[in-house]
């Protein structure tokens, strides 16, 4: 019992022993002082018992209460346990910027800051690539960056502008990959880049109602592909709607053309030896390829520009508008044209391979992004982990196609993550991501591969200025070739 519980049973039993007392004295009778001494007595002791049986109460709830400041500060260390990057933020630019690519990248990095305790905020423009070297020049990178060229990015890692990934990094991400994925962010031998998406470009787009209309067959062979051009010119029909216009990247879709025919008339061998620097854009071959695309796209009828010239057209939102609307039959583009189709078109519209010359082989030419580090940081290198995992993957999918409108749309995103989940992609999309995953042949966008100053610069410039009829496609070349970077 404590000191106070006694002195509050003592004192209430010397009140009433002094009442007792006080008794006796009125009455005179002893035997009545005898009672009141006991039931002070008696009095005195159930005091204890009550007082004992309080203390026990608090006693207990005391250690409720322990026991619940307990719990609270275990989980609260379970919290900041689970959440090991709190108050962290890491920066992350590229060039995806649309509504739809831009809010689902972020919903996705959302779910990973979320159960990190991170803040990532993903920054988009159409002008990334000169605004990164801007960034750098101001001393001022964000944490991490989203390569559309892997040219670029051997670049920046030659220079030491981005940090190669460390050993526990590699190892979580490499499982998710092939090796051809992985191998365009391999720089000397160590690895830079980590696969963020992949685009799939040997592809045309139609539509089949249009094909059943006019009796037309899916062409097999680059000859059957121009004869098919011919016969629906004749016809009335506009084969083709093309645009190159893209910002600071105006030029790109020509080059896209130049690396499928490449690889079809060429071959790898010499798709490589072009990449790398080893076969001239001004050798007869290549030349070849430029006036291939160029008298297509010249002949009379052959082209519908929604923007009112090729140079000026979007390269995908002006055609997509124009295969919808039937303007044009058909669209040579990657598998992200499928989140430039207006809402609705969706269901109208498939897809067939880009012919090759009819020699059996089927090349497949892709692209993508890769993800590279400014940072040396345990935040850092933990979303890079992420942006690598088949869970970004899923998550980018589910809101992209979201954004689109849901369930049966087709978001534009694709991956060739080995750990995805395929059955989030509409079976047209699922196609690509399967084509990509088992590509026997497969180059990665050669402008994106080649020096930037090449790749991203004097291709893409000396492009638009062939469309644009003023140079010749060997004036172009030989441009070209001036602006390759000296060994």
């Amino acid at each position: 019992m404590s000191k106070f519980w006694k002195l509050v049973a003592a004192l209430l039993a010397l009140s009433m022993l002094a009442a007792a007392c006080g008794s006796d004295d009125d009455t005179g009778s002893g035997d009545d002082g005898s009672d009141a001494l006991a039931a002070a007595q008696e009095a005195q002791a159930e005091a204890e018992a009550a007082a004992d049986a309080a203390q026990a109460e608090a006693d207990a709830a005391q250690a409720e209460a322990d026991a619940a400041q307990s719990a609270l500060d275990d989980a609260s260390g379970e919290a900041q346990e689970a959440l090991p990057f709190a108050g962290e933020i890491v920066r992350i630019t590229g060039p995806e910027r649309s509504p739809e690519e831009w809010g689902a990248l972020q919903e996705a990095l959302d779910i990973f800051a979320a159960e990190s305790g991170m803040t990532i905020i993903y920054t988009g423009s159409a002008d990334w690539e000169g605004e990164i070297n801007v960034q750098l020049a101001a001393g001022n990178p964000p944490d991490i960056s989203m390569f559309p060229q892997p040219g670029k990015l051997a670049d920046f890692a030659r220079d030491g502008l981005v940090v190669s990934l460390p050993d526990a990094s590699l190892d979580v991400i490499s499982p998710n990959w092939g090796a051809a994925p992985l191998s365009f962010g391999n720089v000397d031998g160590a690895q830079y880049g980590v696969p963020v998406k992949n685009t799939l470009k040997s592809l045309v787009w139609y539509k089949p109602a249009v094909f059943d209309a006019g009796g037309y067959a899916i062409p097999e062979t680059w000859e059957e592909l121009l004869a098919l051009t011919d016969t629906m010119i004749a016809d009335g029909v506009t084969p083709w709607c093309v645009g190159i216009e893209s910002g600071q990247a105006t030029g790109w879709t020509f080059t896209d053309w130049t690396e499928d025919l490449m690889l079809r008339f060429n071959g790898g061998e010499a798709y490589d030896q072009w990449v790398a620097g080893e076969l001239a854009f001004s050798d007869p071959s290549v030349v070849a390829i430029f006036d291939e695309i160029l008298g297509l796209w010249n002949t009379p009828g052959a082209v519908f520009a929604g923007g009112g010239s090729i140079a000026s057209s979007h390269f995908a939102s002006d055609p997509a508008e124009g295969l919808a609307a039937e303007d044009c039959a058909m669209v040579r583009q990657a598998s992200f044209f499928s989140g430039f189709l207006p809402e609705g078109v969706s269901d109208e519209v498939a897809v067939f391979y880009f012919p090759s010359i009819g020699d059996g082989s089927r090349p497949v030419l892709g692209s993508g992004t890769l993800a590279a580090a400014f940072q040396d940081r345990p935040a850092v290198w933990a979303v890079m982990e992420y942006l690598g995992s088949g869970e970004y993957a899923n998550a980018r999918q589910v809101a992209q196609q979201n954004l689109k409108g849901g369930e049966g749309q087709l978001s534009g995103f694709n991956s060739s993550n080995l750990n995805l989940d395929r059955s989030l992609w509409e079976p047209l999309e699922a196609s690509f991501i399967e084509i990509l995953q088992s590509a026997e042949v497969f180059r990665f966008d050669g402008s994106d591969l080649m020096p930037a100053d090449v790749g991203a610069g004097s291709f893409w410039t000396e492009a638009t200025a062939m469309v644009n009829g003023e140079k010749t496609a060997a004036e172009a070349a030989a441009a070209i070739d001036a602006s390759w970077p000296a060994s």
